[in-house]
């Protein structure tokens, strides 16, 4: 699949999400792309290309630019992370944070919400370290039908034995008939929002935590540097960043720097932390 509609489709999801599709990703951009276009009743997956080329709705633009990213997530997903935040990273910021008895978390590109609520179990077990507190988890991804899934809360079986124990399966959820329902609590901890990465992190606030795993893998070298410098913006200077395990800031970013001994932790670096 080449040719100038392909290279216009190419631009287009690259300006609107980021993400780079190189010719060799043809055929997933073909898989993705067949469903959209029997939907659009048109013949091909060409004849989508050339619509979206010649004209197209600003719906159909979002769609395509939907259905081409990667919303793969599940509970605890590596479970490395999620150990992190338990263990290194929640205990002295709740030290350290006793006057104002609050923590804001965001979990950037959420996908279809395992890693916030997975975020929301983990507060609501260590309850008893920060009774009272003011607990604010923001949860964002770009696209509208992952997020309506996310704040829904419905998962099927596959999903919810994904990652989860048990017991945290017991505890947190509900069978229904359709699937497993994430329990009114957890979901009442959980603010979605849609968001794209490319737009920065002005208006969001600041936050104590910032989760964005499995993202820059699918950015070019700009972009990563973009995003890193917008996330550390968002950080308290004292804040952590949580990236995938694939994922490095070296000789892309200089706006944070990695935690010794803990794979993917990130602090901001120093003299670059913005001021409280």
């Amino acid at each position: 699949m080449t040719g100038p509609d392909y290279d216009h489709f190419c631009q287009l999801v690259r300006r609107r999400s980021g993400l780079v599709l190189t010719p060799e990703k043809a055929y997933l951009v073909s898989s993705r792309l067949a469903p959209v276009a029997r939907a659009e009743g048109l013949g091909s997956v060409e004849a989508l290309l050339t619509k979206l080329r010649t004209g197209a709705p600003e719906a159909l633009l979002q769609r395509v630019v939907d259905v081409m990213a990667t919303h793969e997530s599940y509970f605890f997903r590596d479970a490395g992370p999620f150990e992190q935040l338990s263990v290194s990273v929640l205990p002295p910021l709740i030290a350290a944070r006793q006057a104002q008895r609050s923590l804001r978390i965001w979990c950037a590109a959420c996908s279809s919400g395992q890693e916030p609520y997975s975020v929301a179990m983990i507060l609501t077990e260590m309850r008893h370290l920060i009774p009272g507190w003011k607990l604010d988890i923001l949860a964002t991804d770009m696209s509208a039908p992952i997020l309506r899934k996310a704040e829904a809360g419905l998962y099927n079986d596959f999903e919810v034995n994904r990652g989860l124990s048990e017991e945290r399966r017991a505890r947190w959820f509900r069978r229904e008939p359709d699937g497993w329902r994430v329990s009114p609590t957890l979901r009442q901890m959980v603010r979605f929002q849609p968001h794209n990465l490319l737009q920065g992190s002005a208006g969001l606030g600041v936050f104590d935590v910032v989760f964005c795993r499995n993202v820059l893998i699918y950015f070019d070298v700009d972009t990563k540097r973009q995003v890193l410098d917008q996330l550390r913006r968002a950080l308290a200077p004292d804040g952590s960043l949580l990236l995938g395990s694939a994922e490095t800031v070296l000789g892309v970013s200089d706006a944070v720097e990695p935690v010794p001994g803990l794979r993917g932790l990130y602090r901001p670096a120093r003299g670059l932390a913005r001021s409280a």
